[in-house]
């Protein structure tokens, strides 16, 4: 006997297998099955929530060592043993001699998702709708690789020599890149002088691209700053495109001392408030290397756990306790979750334990098998 932890199902309350399969034996109502993607931790405080819970944990029966799979593949896939697990899951669905249900034939489905498989996955969803005449679950890529891999290829444009009117037509193609691709890095460390026509170019072209929506991230700008700052004059308001040109600059290399010190002197130079400081986008939304934890994406009372959350890699969990502080209900998005192992699994259940525990309503949506199990 094994809980069906990649059933289709909604769970309300904290989950606790063993505890649920008792109470779900023993259970006299039962609720319909519904899709597995919500889990809903609220109730007075731990002890009743898990009471909850326990009646709405669905056991079925499956075959001698079905049970042992499930667990097995999970402790590898947790651990990032990816192709250890699949062997497992394969073994056990292809063995003609076990009757493996809906649960394990899921497990290995997601498990192709996150690691993106494709071809396998379509393989595998043909014997899956022939066995359980219904409609298999679409295709959907969990790996992050088409994500990584759209911003790796982002284009990179170098501007040499002198930024001036002369550089319009390149700044056409520079608009052109950035539309047609999303997203463009240009470097400025070639540069070797500029004027305010050019000033004015250039500001004109990171307009028009934040207007479009395209990423652009700036490269190399110190070289240009030193520049600008030896043509700004204090007192004189001449060139305004120069000093805002000279803001930016000073934003991407992260001088915030110097930022404010130029931000005074042009309030009193052009008797107009100044920018405020913004840190540059990619410091702002700094992630882990290789993508490999989660940023927090918080939007509203929503809040996003995505990524590969293991071991060390668990600010985001300290983060989500201290987004629900303030805030009695929290929505907490896992459709983008791939990876929670063991140690993190422990630090989630105690974070959303306190919480519920302090009366607030605390919902985990889109969930996703493989992690979930793991």
């Amino acid at each position: 006997m094994a809980p069906p932890i990649f059933g289709k199902k909604s769970l309300t309350g904290v989950p606790s297998p063993r505890g649920a399969a008792g109470g779900a034996a023993s259970g006299a109502n039962k609720p319909e099955r519904t899709e597995l993607s919500t889990l809903d931790f609220t109730g007075g405080d731990v002890n009743r929530a898990l009471a909850q819970c326990a009646g709405m944990v669905e056991v079925q029966e499956v075959g001698e060592g079905i049970g042992a799979a499930y667990e097995e593949a999970a402790v590898l896939y947790a651990n990032g043993n990816d192709a250890d697990a699949e062997k497992v899951l394969e073994a056990v669905l292809d063995d003609s001699s076990r009757v493996a249900g809906e649960g394990l034939w899921m497990m290995l489905l997601d498990l192709y998702q996150l690691t993106g498989q494709r071809q396998r996955f379509e393989t595998r969803v043909l014997d899956y709708a022939t066995r359980f005449e219904r409609s298999p679950p679409p295709w959907r890529d969990a790996s992050g690789k088409s994500e990584k891999r759209k911003s790796d290829v982002a284009p990179l444009v170098n501007l040499a020599g002198s930024l001036s009117g002369q550089a319009a037509n390149q700044f056409q193609q520079i608009v052109i890149i950035g539309k047609k691709s999303g997203a463009i890095r240009i470097d400025l460390g070639r540069l070797r002088s500029v004027d305010a026509v050019g000033c004015t170019l250039l500001r004109d072209v990171l307009k028009q691209l934040a207007a479009e929506r395209v990423k652009v991230t700036l490269q190399n700008c110190g070289q240009l700053a030193t520049m600008l700052a030896g043509q700004i004059r204090p007192g004189q308001a001449e060139g305004r495109d120069v000093w805002l040109l000279l803001l930016e600059m000073l934003q991407q290399t992260g001088q915030h001392e110097r930022f404010e010190e130029v931000a005074v002197d042009y309030a009193v130079t052009f008797e107009e408030s100044p920018p405020s400081w913004e840190p540059p986008a990619q410091q702002a939304a700094a992630v882990a290397s290789d993508g490999v934890l989660a940023m927090a994406a918080k939007m509203g009372d929503g809040f996003s756990l995505e990524g590969d959350i293991t071991g060390a890699n668990n600010e985001c969990l300290r983060k989500l306790a201290a987004f629900a502080a303030g805030r009695q209900m929290v929505d907490v998005d896992c459709s983008r979750l791939r990876r929670l192992d063991f140690v993190c699994a422990g630090t989630l259940f105690n974070v959303l334990a306190s919480l519920q525990a302090q009366g607030k309503l605390i919902s985990l949506t889109n969930v996703n098998p493989e992690s979930v199990f793991a």
